[in-house]
């Protein structure tokens, strides 16, 4: 005998999904909340339509329905998501930027700059497949994209849009995301099969995406952009995943064997780097502050405190610094020195760092110095051959 639908099952997801997109409303728009959905207790709405549940069916007790929500979240499917899921986030952590930076700047490097917004776009493709995830491509390939959008002249939206375009375009047919394995195995349909028609439909868009990307800045009057070192080697995770799952390989076999050759390669190239506390206390110590460490903000005097704002920024090796007036409280001596080390970190670590002076001098030190009047570009030049700090004297 058919079972019979009812539509007031859909209640507590209804419940959930008004409460959720009403709060966010009002916490961005009305009450004027920074990141308003952000700041949304998402654990007690979610327990309010959980409630209203457990209200549902009355023909059952309470221990009865909590009994059903157990079998409910113990179901293969759902534990093979989350497995996935936690699995999947240990590769992307142990494989990280460093691999993220690998892939992308070897395209970048074999490929002509006036192709570099399309190759943002088949390598956000690439890295998404083997991730699993658009979110974190976006957050991994973005800092990427923004200092080849300034050192090459390109617009910075359609960079960050051609990012975003690969990564979701990639993820559409990733063989380690969770939710489609997840629903794969809910409507008993093969990864291969799945990923084979997911590409004929995403892939005459991709194609299409590529073209419009050719078309937009194939004729635009760019700068090459300076390609910071790399370590090929570190593209070989993701190649393994991307075969692994190809060929039908268990999906956790695949991740394990993702982690393994991610871990081993991030270790023999010394990609791990210095972090946290580590990075901080080696640049205070380039700054000349290894004695300060222990010492409260009200304990250091303003050149000191600014060291320590910059060393702050630099442990977090952004891709892109800004600078506004780094040197104003420093003397002549210190202020090379920061200056110095900020020209090193650019150098060595592929960063961005855009200074902002009234300082004229410093612009010899600069590849490219901008001039502003009265908030207006006023000039824009490069320097062929930038000037060592150590030799910039005012």
């Amino acid at each position: 005998m058919q079972k019979k639908a009812n539509p007031a099952a859909l209640l507590p997801i209804l419940e959930f999904l008004l409460l959720y997109l009403g709060l966010g409303l009002i916490f961005e728009y009305v009450l004027k909340i920074p990141m308003g959905f952000y700041s949304i207790p998402i654990v007690v709405i979610f327990l309010v339509a959980l409630l209203a549940a457990c209200c549902q069916n009355r023909a059952l007790s309470f221990d009865d329905k909590l009994t059903l929500m157990g079998q409910g979240i113990g179901d293969k499917n759902i534990v093979t998501m989350l497995l996935i899921f936690l699995a999947a986030g240990i590769f992307v952590g142990v494989v990280g930027r460093s691999s993220a930076e690998s892939v992308a700047y070897f395209m970048l490097s074999i490929i002509p700059s006036r192709f570099a917004v399309a190759v943002l776009f088949v390598v956000s493709c690439f890295v998404s497949t083997a991730m699993g995830t658009s979110v974190g491509t976006i957050t991994l390939i973005t800092p990427i994209a923004i200092p080849i959008a300034a050192a090459s002249g390109y617009s910075l939206p359609l960079c960050i849009g051609s990012v975003m375009g690969g990564a979701m375009f990639g993820d559409n047919l990733s063989f380690i995301s969770d939710p489609t394995i997840a629903a794969c195995n809910g409507q008993g349909c093969a990864m291969k099969d799945k990923f084979r028609e997911n590409f004929h439909i995403a892939l005459p868009a991709a194609l299409a995406t590529l073209v419009l990307i050719l078309v937009l800045t194939l004729n635009a009057d760019v700068v090459p952009a300076e390609i910071p070192g790399y370590h090929l080697i570190q593209i070989i995770p993701y190649v393994l995943v991307l075969v692994g799952g190809i060929i039908g390989i268990n999906v956790f076999v695949v991740l394990l064997i993702g982690i393994v050759s991610g871990a081993v390669i991030v270790l023999a190239t010394g990609a791990t780097g210095q972090t946290g506390v580590l990075a901080v206390k080696a640049l205070l110590e380039k700054m000349g502050l290894a004695d300060r460490m222990e010492n409260y903000p009200h304990q250091l005097s303003g050149g000191q405190q600014q060291r320590v704002a910059i060393a702050r920024a630099l442990a977090k090796r952004p891709k892109l610094l800004l600078c506004d007036e780094p040197t104003g409280a420093l003397d002549d001596q210190t202020g090379k020195q920061i200056l110095s080390l900020l020209q090193a970190q650019s150098r060595a670590g592929g960063m961005t760092v855009v200074i902002i002076t009234h300082n004229s001098a410093l612009t010899a030190m600069a590849d490219r110095v901008i001039r502003v009047k009265s908030g207006q570009i006023a000039g824009a030049r490069i320097n062929e051959h930038p000037t060592p700090v150590e030799q910039i004297e005012w």
